[in-house]
């Protein structure tokens, strides 16, 4: 008879796999109760808690698109679809995300169908509007990127046979949220609030992972990768932890942050990515960038990254990390801009 344990792509993932989604579905719950509290206090935990249990069913999408929770893909991807939902991304489907993804990966690339870069050469006047609304750290590009994936079925081909399925998700979302609006409207607000939070964390952390630009390659099999495969994936790939001195903080995230030993090895689970990271890659300062740099960048960028996110790498050598930091702040690249895996375009 087969251990329950054999379900799962390694026995410690029970423990480590299981409090992270429990933490996602019991702090989304509860988020959702404070909400609706008369007290404004509570309506903060509430939102702050809602915003950060969907960011960790986020990271748990991710793993799932891995296939390192558990052994089988058809277990993974029902999980995946689950946390989905209460991602709010469901209008795209789990194996859209896990796609996209992959070809990331695969690649070595940022494959995409929606090259937003020439979207905004064709409507400068939408750029303007995003770019404002971005000065206010409100996510206006990422919620943009977000409502093309909800009504994607319209204008791209090869989504076309999910009309249906997008059109039930599109009434079932929209009726409970028009519910909410008409009844309780604060409880609407505060939603908004927590799912542009969700957003920030999301971006934030993809930002400076990588260096080159999207690639429109996502629905060509063939097409080849830009930047010479593995023997360059690691050239272009930072690791941005939240702290290098203690790794709960990281927990935050499910371990993100340490994006070069993900790049390394994608198979090793989120739990065992310091421990990867210390080991293989011996925490090469060439590929951490330290936290407040993050941040400072994150800030000064935050409106030229919506029409100068990424950066052209054709022709150029792989950058170490103060050349890339510099290329930063003399403003080559500015980092990745609405490039969250949720996003399937």
């Amino acid at each position: 008879m087969k251990s329950p344990l054999s379900i799962f792509h390694e026995p410690a993932g029970l423990v480590y796999h299981g409090l992270a989604v429990n933490y996602a579905i019991i702090g989304y719950a509860l988020g959702w109760y404070a909400l609706f509290s008369t007290h404004w206090l509570i309506n903060f935990a509430g939102l702050v808690l809602l915003a950060h249990a969907m960011t960790i069913a986020a990271y748990m999408i991710h793993e799932c698109g891995h296939n390192t929770v558990f052994r089988s893909n058809r277990n993974n991807a029902r999980l995946g679809r689950f946390l989905n939902w209460i991602c709010g991304s469901c209008y795209g489907t789990f194996e859209d995300i896990r796609y996209k993804h992959f070809r990331h990966h695969m690649d070595n690339d940022d494959s995409v169908w929606f090259v937003y870069e020439d979207f905004w050469e064709r409507y400068p006047w939408l750029a303007k509007i995003i770019q404002f609304f971005e000065w206010f750290y409100i996510p206006a590009h990422e919620i943009l990127m977000h409502f093309l994936m909800a009504f994607s079925f319209f204008f791209v081909p090869q989504r076309r046979d999910q009309r249906g399925r997008n059109l039930v998700v599109l009434l079932i979302r929209g009726s409970i949220f028009t519910g909410l609006l008409l009844f309780y409207p604060k409880v609407a607000v505060l939603y908004l609030f927590a799912y542009m939070l969700m957003m920030q964390i999301l971006r934030f952390m993809d930002s400076l992972q990588h260096d080159y630009g999207s690639n429109p390659i996502l629905f060509e099999d063939d097409a080849p990768s830009r930047y010479g495969g593995r023997s360059t994936e690691q050239s272009h790939t930072f690791s941005v932890p939240l702290s290098l001195q203690h790794d709960w903080v990281n927990w935050l995230t499910l371990n993100f942050g340490f994006h070069n030993a993900h790049h390394h090895r994608p198979t090793v689970p989120w739990y065992r990515l310091p421990a990867w990271h210390r080991e293989k890659l011996k925490y090469d300062p060439e590929k951490v960038i330290p936290f407040f740099t993050q941040l400072k960048i994150f800030h000064k960028y935050r409106v030229q990254r919506v029409v100068h996110a990424g950066g052209d790498l054709d022709g150029r050598p792989a950058p170490m990390k103060d050349d890339y930091l510099r290329a930063v702040l003399v403003g080559e690249v500015y980092g990745g801009n609405a490039v969250s895996f949720l996003v399937s375009l």
